[in-house]
């Protein structure tokens, strides 16, 4: 269950006039800003030919000037033979990058001159020339998947109900947008997600030959898709099937519920279906144990199905763990990563199909193991110094085994690599933001673990500011990640950005609570019908370990920072201690029963805390922060976006209206056009001239205009 998980939030921003004078760098170096940050080039992973010699991967180029950022794709030899080379050229990105099963040509998902919506491209790489569109539907086409002939494609698309064709979706389209009202109608839970209203639109499946004008709708017309509970998986990104053709190319797998309404009361099972890929037939469930299923593939030699799966229960979280199902289908589904207490982020296959390497997390790193197909522990084969990798691809065609990924951490931005297995390590094969990371003065997070008064090993990271001097003191921010089913990664980020932070002045301290991921299952579990007071302790007793190891933290000069879940902590840091001078809280909840009524997503909270809301587990009570309202005494910046419904505005203005009436020195953003993340690079930009102001007034005691003074 991963229905609380909340990313960590925004960026960092130090700019002129931010309220903290900037630490001087090391002779030599820079001092990290907002500019170099924004601007800095962001390369995607690379997706691998099957043969295994060229590798094509996205590079996003930013702008703080609307429409001019770019994404395009590169192609780079896997050898390292031929420098990288841009294969695309527009403004809009390109996504769902697939190769075809010959290594000549790919295909992609991109909005080009004239479309309206997303179509599929293909651009054969072997002749050269432009990128040709091959759909061309009113409802937008993503995800592309080639037949393993070659000869066709499998994609998504989302559509009206009861529209089996292209034709019924405008005149769907076109009734919606000629009626004289506008009302958003509801029977069922859900209805919004992330910061979008969910609509009548729901996922479908379509193939398309190549040398024909008009893709088949293969799922619209069962009666599998009008099953009123009938969805796929909700995504970031939006709603997705998830899926492959089988090795024969004769069926289609994916991954869908037809349960969607439970969402009120219950966990959401997904299975696996397959199809006929020619349409005609109904679905039948591959998987009969209802549960959350990802990344299915076939091994190379199509005997195999392999799937993460995490079993849904009355637990917080499950990890992932990889799943092998014979094919044909014959059998029951055995679990290949056996004793593994580490969630499969991504796997990856061999093109023998005897061995599988995946990465994990593990305390702020992300390494690679590898375990055999028919199953075992996992081995460790790589766990890098600093950071990890963030993806992985192995050829599938190729002689030789070619595996390439994403290494980076929070000071080196992500490059394209390939990993040699024999040597343990790996090489570039990109270089795009090498030089520029060499030229900042930052240096990799120090690990440090402490028990806790429960006896739980509990992981820290610090991260020290520019020109750091040991013999100095610094003022430090208890930086506090979102979650709580998540982490704190050695890994650069456009959110919350420890050295953009640091390079003020500051140190950042980081405490993995429980309830974080990457230390085993049980560990993850342990917030249940506990959901902030262990974990505000055991941040609490991270600041008392690091004063004790680290005499140039200046144990006078707190603040606590954190945004989603981090901002549920920093406001029950609020109503539970006074030691910090400050507090920063983004899209934080201050009353957890208020947040299980208005946010898009609520029979997780109920696992979490026991019970819904009117029956009688005191949780709901005694663990929000508002109850607390009376004690209430820490200047706090308040900051939430208006279009957030994951943590809905509501709890801010609660928590605002709290402050005001207590006469607690408070600040309050509303940022109209930003939801759960702030992404435009403006309101980034003064979003954190305002944290920034923040804390050079109660940690460096600087000048403020109009605000009252604290009560201590």
């Amino acid at each position: 269950m991963r229905l609380l998980r909340f990313p960590a939030l925004v960026l960092i921003t130090i700019a002129a006039g931010a309220g903290v004078v900037a630490a001087q760098p090391a002779a030599g170096k820079e001092v990290l800003t907002h500019e170099m940050l924004w601007m800095m080039k962001r390369v995607g992973a690379p997706v691998v030919s099957p043969d295994g010699k060229w590798a094509v991967y996205p590079v996003n180029e930013p702008s703080y000037e609307k429409d001019k950022a770019a994404s395009d794709l590169w192609l780079v030899s896997t050898d390292g033979s031929k420098a990288p080379r841009r294969i695309t050229n527009t403004n809009a990105p390109e996504g769902g990058v697939a190769w075809s099963p010959d290594s000549g040509s790919i295909a992609f998902s991109t909005k080009r001159e004239g479309d309206e919506v997303d179509q599929i491209y293909i651009l054969n790489l072997a002749d050269g020339g432009e990128a040709r569109r091959l759909t061309g539907l009113s409802t937008g086409a993503e995800h592309p998947v080639w037949r393993p002939d070659g000869k066709a494609i499998l994609f998504e698309s989302s559509v009206f109900p009861d529209s089996p064709d292209d034709e019924t979706n405008q005149k769907a389209a076109k009734q919606k947008k000629d009626r004289k009202y506008n009302v958003r109608t509801y029977e069922h839970f859900p209805v919004r997600f992330w910061n979008e209203w969910l609509d009548e639109h729901q996922p479908t499946l379509l193939v398309q030959a190549l040398d024909q004008s008009t893709a088949r709708d293969i799922l619209s017309p069962t009666a599998f898709a009008h099953q009123p509970g009938f969805s796929g998986s909700q995504t970031d990104d939006g709603v997705t099937l998830s899926p492959i053709f089988s090795p024969d190319g004769a069926e289609v797998l994916f991954i869908a519920t037809t349960e969607r309404w439970n969402a009120a009361f219950a966990q959401v099972p997904y299975r696996i279906y397959r199809m006929s890929a020619a349409g005609g037939a109904e679905p039948e469930a591959v998987t009969p144990l209802g549960a959350e299923y990802g990344d299915i593939a076939f091994t190379a030699d199509g005997r195999t199905l392999l799937f993460t799966l995490a079993p849904q229960d009355a637990e917080v979280y499950h990890l992932k763990q990889l799943y092998r199902l014979p094919w044909p289908h014959a059998g029951e589904a055995s679990r290949i990563t056996r004793d593994f207490d580490r969630d499969t982020a991504r796997y990856a296959v061999t093109a023998d199909s005897k061995t599988v390497y995946l990465l994990a997390q593990d305390a702020g790193r992300e390494n690679l193991y590898r375990v055999p197909l028919a199953g075992g522990t996992p081995a460790l084969v790589i766990e890098p110094a600093v950071g990890g990798y963030t993806a992985l691809e192995i050829a599938q065609k190729s002689t030789r085994t070619v595996m390439l990924g994403s290494y980076g951490s929070s000071v080196n931005p992500p490059e394209v690599v390939r990993i040699d297995l024999s040597k343990r390590t790996h090489v570039n094969l990109t270089r795009v933001n090498v030089a520029l990371a060499a030229n900042i003065d930052w240096q990799p997070p120090r690990h440090f673990y402490f028990t806790s008064t429960q006896g739980r090993n509990i992981h820290n990271m610090i991260v020290l500011p520019p020109a750091f001097d040991a013999v100095k003191k610094y003022p430090a921010v208890v930086l506090i990640h979102g979650g709580p089913a998540s982490n704190n990664p050695d890994q650069i980020g456009l959110r919350w950005n420890y050295h953009l932070l640091a390079a003020s002045g500051y140190v950042i301290l980081m405490t993995d609570y429980t309830g974080s991921t990457s230390f085993g299952e049980a560990f993850a579990q342990a917030i249940k019908l506990d959901p902030l007071k262990t974990p505000g302790d055991e941040i609490n007793q991270a600041v008392d370990e690091a004063l004790k190891r680290f005499t140039f933290i200046d144990g006078d000069r707190l603040c606590a920072a954190g945004a989603s879940y981090g901002g549920h902590l920093a406001n029950w840091i609020e109503a539970t201690t006074t030691r910090y001078r400050c507090i920063v809280s983004h899209a934080g909840e201050v009353d957890l029963t208020s947040q299980w009524g208005t946010s898009d997503s609520i029979y997780g909270r109920e696992i979490t805390n026991g019970g819904p809301p009117w029956e009688n587990s005191p949780i709901w009570r005694d663990q929000s922060p508002l109850t607390y309202a009376a004690h209430w005494k820490t200047p706090i910046l308040l900051s939430i976006g208006e279009r957030d419904f994951r943590v809905p505005i509501n709890n801010t203005l609660e928590n605002w209206s709290a402050l005001q009436r207590m006469h607690v020195p408070s600040r309050l953003l509303v940022w109209p056009d930003a939801w759960h993340w702030i992404l435009k690079p403006e309101d980034s930009r003064h979003f954190y001239e305002e944290v920034q102001r923040w804390l050079g007034i109660y940690l460096n005691g600087e000048a403020q205009h109009g605000a009252p003074a604290a009560r201590r």
